[in-house]
């Protein structure tokens, strides 16, 4: 039996949406419509009325700038150069992803590399992006030494470099927050697990923690700290630190961790040496990245707003390179303690025998 002819599926374009065509379809010049889509400083003599028939005219038409002509016209690539020691980890993926969120809503691009912490790859990679004309840089977790020859945003950079905007946290507050929160449960053999040495946070962080230490008269022993050493992005990196606080034998009720997943880390270890949480340890965290809220216990942490420190940096580079704002040194963000299931009060059972003894 034959077979009928198969038919042939046309595809048919849609009608390519210009700005000609929201023009005519507004009785507008297509001037008028570029200099309000792209608000441009012409813009500003366009009254507010017609600049929102034109952005409703140009969303109902479904209008797709042409990308590449805008960059030619304007001379003007629109992307930042984003410099990151990590993207895989909790901390890096939070604040990308804010970003990210804010430069797409922008038309802004990025071109993201990573460095971990190798002074050459910095460098290198700094030149790279410049030669493929981004606009301005954003940093995290990166120490930088020098200005980079446009405007940049420099995310837990700490060092003071002429030029560059620093967003840091109020390490001293949120030392004060989970130091504070410890004591007030009965807490005072409190172990210490400090970051990295390679991590721009670690030394800004431990200077805060043992001020506010000083202040609340709470011993800083030497026998209950321990400092991380790896690059692991998982809460296996504090796993074995743990297991080596706990072996020293010296007695403690709670312990304060560089971050949350050395802290997760720590929990594992407690857990496997029989020790209950926060029975016999209670565990604080630091940064609240989204899988403190699911630990074994619920993790108790100072929580740094990760997502918005990474919008915050995107607003800030974006409005230097449109004009609409001036360089700041620095942009101070504060710190937030989320209690949970990790901590709680010093027992009876613990008053006289610490975890380690």
């Amino acid at each position: 039996m034959m077979q009928p002819p198969r038919k042939k599926l046309l595809l048919r374009s849609e009608p390519k949406v210009t700005l000609k065509t929201i023009a005519d379809h507004l009785g507008l010049t297509p001037g008028t419509v570029s200099a309000a889509l792209n608000n441009s400083p012409a813009a500003r003599s366009i009254p507010e009325h017609t600049k929102n028939r034109i952005i409703e005219a140009a969303q109902a038409l479904n209008y797709r700038p042409n990308f590449f002509a805008r960059t030619l016209r304007l001379r003007r690539t629109y992307t930042i150069g984003v410099i990151a020691e990590e993207i895989g980890d909790a901390y890096g993926a939070l604040v990308i992803s804010g970003i990210e969120e804010y430069l797409r809503k922008n038309n802004y691009f990025f071109l993201t590399v990573i460095h971990r912490h190798d002074p050459k790859l910095l460098q290198t990679y700094a030149q790279m992006l410049l030669t493929r004309g981004v606009e301005g840089f954003i940093t995290t977790d990166t120490s930088l030494t020098e200005k980079l020859g446009l405007p940049t945003v420099a995310i837990a950079g700490h060092e003071r470099v002429e030029g560059v905007t620093n967003i840091v946290l109020d390490h001293k507050r949120a030392a004060h927050l989970a130091l504070e929160h410890l004591k007030k449960l009965g807490h005072e053999d409190i172990a210490f697990i400090k970051g990295q040495t390679v991590s721009s946070d670690s030394a800004v962080r431990w200077n805060a923690i043992c001020e506010v230490a000083q202040e609340l008269n709470i011993r800083v022993r030497p026998e209950l700290t321990i400092q991380l050493e790896g690059t692991d992005s998982t809460p296996a990196i504090g796993y074995p630190f743990a297991k080596q606080l706990l072996a020293r034998k010296q007695p403690f009720t709670a312990l304060f961790a560089y971050n949350d997943i050395s802290a997760i880390g720590s929990l594992w270890a407690f857990h496997e040496a029989g020790l209950r949480v926060p029975e016999d340890i209670s565990v604080v965290g630091f940064d609240d990245i989204p899988g403190a809220a699911f630990a074994n216990p619920a993790l108790t942490t100072v929580r740094q707003p990760l997502l918005r420190m990474g919008q915050i940096a995107a607003q800030t580079v974006v409005d230097i390179i449109e004009g609409r704002g001036e360089y700041v040194p620095e942009i101070a963000i504060e710190p937030e303690l989320v209690g949970r299931e990790s901590t709680g009060p010093v027992s009876a059972r613990n008053q006289k025998s610490t975890a380690g003894s």
